[in-house]
């Protein structure tokens, strides 16, 4: 077993609370997770939020975009989940709620013009050595940088190849995020022999979840943070 592994709850424990909310967040902690994933965008108002999709549609059934709304205006909603439902938090009380935890962040920006604000927040919250933040638009990544260059980047693509690599070195990113049907040995031996850390997505079902463990990964992102949980104990037991 890799002890250094990192079970991130994706958008927190998804397959069973409405995502993306301090229910949620917790319910994968207590799974067992030592990493969280989440995704940033801002309201209206400039409110920094935890919101992944482009519309609220899917998990509030309600119109528009985060973009469309001030904070408060936000908090008339729910965001639900079978019979569960919570509000959408802000990235500070996310923060402030699991600073003080052993937890790593990946922290995913979803829109441009946050940069700043959320290098910002983490530097006030003091949890620089805690976060990677990731991005699939590597702009987003590299504007970033330029307000925190000692936070580590992660790089999210459904496509690797060497130019990908090249730039990534070249841009002295931590990590590569590819998703889970381009990870094997082969390949996680390769990034990590040129000093990257792996982290994996797209994980949709407990097959793949086992085979891009076993292939070395540092950790992934998984809705279902308790099956990884057991995963990794069966094969501690295994050893």
């Amino acid at each position: 077993m890799n002890n250094n592994f990192i079970n991130y709850a994706h958008r927190g424990a998804p397959s069973y609370c409405p995502e993306n909310t301090m229910l949620s967040f917790y319910t994968g902690v207590f799974m067992g997770a030592n990493g969280i994933e989440t995704d940033v965008q801002v309201t209206k108002d400039g409110v920094l939020v935890l919101f992944h999709d482009d519309t609220l549609e899917r998990v509030t059934g309600e119109k528009g975009s985060i973009k469309d709304y001030t904070y408060k205006e936000l908090q008339k909603f729910w965001v639900k989940k079978d019979n569960f439902k919570d509000k959408i938090p802000t990235f500070e009380d996310f923060l402030l709620h699991f600073k003080d935890f052993n937890l790593t962040f990946a922290i995913e920006l979803k829109v441009g013009g946050v940069e700043k604000a959320v290098a910002d927040m983490i530097k006030k919250y003091g949890v620089q050595e805690k976060v990677i933040v990731t991005s699939f638009n590597y702009d987003y990544l590299k504007i970033f940088k330029s307000f925190a260059p000692n936070i580590k980047l992660g790089y999210l693509t459904d496509k690797v190849d060497n130019s990908t690599i090249e730039k990534l070195l070249n841009d002295k990113f931590y990590e590569i995020c590819p998703e889970g049907r381009l990870v094997n040995k082969e390949n996680v031996d390769k990034w990590h022999s040129l000093g990257l850390n792996v982290r994996a997505w797209g994980i949709y079902n407990e097959e793949i979840m086992k085979a891009v463990y076993n292939a070395g990964v540092d950790g992934m992102t998984v809705n279902f943070p308790d099956k990884l949980t057991g995963d990794i104990f069966d094969n501690y037991e295994n050893e």
